[in-house]
């Protein structure tokens, strides 16, 4: 079941990543070391992406902390 979702997963790309938070590419890493921001999978042996819920629960919690 895990493994099903996993492919209907939608991935992100760091420069979708960018303008999807707004962050730039040093301040998604610096979070990203802080804890604050998550991990990307890897995708391929040089590169990475973020799943779309990972970085939607990020935004969401975002406007909560915000509120």
């Amino acid at each position: 079941p895990e493994r099903i979702q996993d492919m209907l997963e939608k991935y992100y790309r760091r420069r979708e990543v960018e303008t999807l938070t707004g962050l730039s590419r040093s301040s998604i890493y610096d979070m990203m070391d802080k804890g604050t921001f998550p991990r990307p999978i890897r995708i391929g042996k040089r590169s990475v992406a973020w799943r779309e819920t990972d970085i939607a629960k990020w935004q969401a919690q975002r406007v909560h902390d915000a509120a």
